[in-house]
Order: structure tokens, then C-alpha cells, then sequence
């Protein structure tokens, strides 16, 4: 067996899970867990990463492994950066 920290990041909190897996348990695994434990954690999930690097659902996670489930981005982050730039120059 294996123990996987699950983490779901929400603007000023987070939520995490440990799981405990088989020993070739998969990221598609894990969600599968999520699924029937926690099911609106996986609300508005668009990927999935281990350690802040994008991974696929048939990525093997190891023991230890942070599977960190992602939201799509909101705005572009160039586009967020612009626009604070020009309202702390007074143009926004």
C-alpha cells in the first residue's frame, strides 16, 4: 500500500485527503478514490498534477506522491498582469 496526499487549492484555503492506494495505483485510480469519498472535490477539475507537474491519468503515483487536482485558469495571466499594471498607474 501506498499514501497518496490529494490537494484541491481554493483562492485563501485548501482542502486535502490522504488515500491510501494499491501498490500500482494510478492517477486514475486516485480520482476513482476521490470519486466515492469526496465526489465535489473533483467539481470544475480540468488535470491533475504531482508535485506542481502536469500528469496524465494513467501516471503511476508513488508513495508520497501530492496529486494536486487544477481548475482551468480564470483569465490568462498575462492578460491579469496588464491589468494590474495599469490600475496601479491610475489608467484602470
Amino acid at each position: 500500500m501506498k499514501a497518496v496526499r490529494v490537494v484541491r487549492a481554493k483562492p485563501g484555503y485548501h482542502d486535502d485527503w490522504t488515500l491510501q492506494l494499491d501498490d500500482v495505483a494510478t492517477v486514475a485510480g486516485a480520482i476513482e478514490v476521490m470519486r466515492q469519498t469526496a465526489p465535489t472535490a473533483l467539481d470544475a477539475v480540468a488535470g491533475y498534477a504531482v508535485f506542481g507537474v502536469r500528469v496524465q491519468p494513467a501516471t503511476l503515483l508513488q508513495d508520497g506522491d501530492r496529486l494536486e487536482l487544477l481548475e482551468a485558469l480564470q483569465i490568462d495571466p498575462k492578460d491579469a498582469r496588464r491589468r494590474r499594471a495599469a490600475t496601479s498607474r491610475g489608467e484602470g
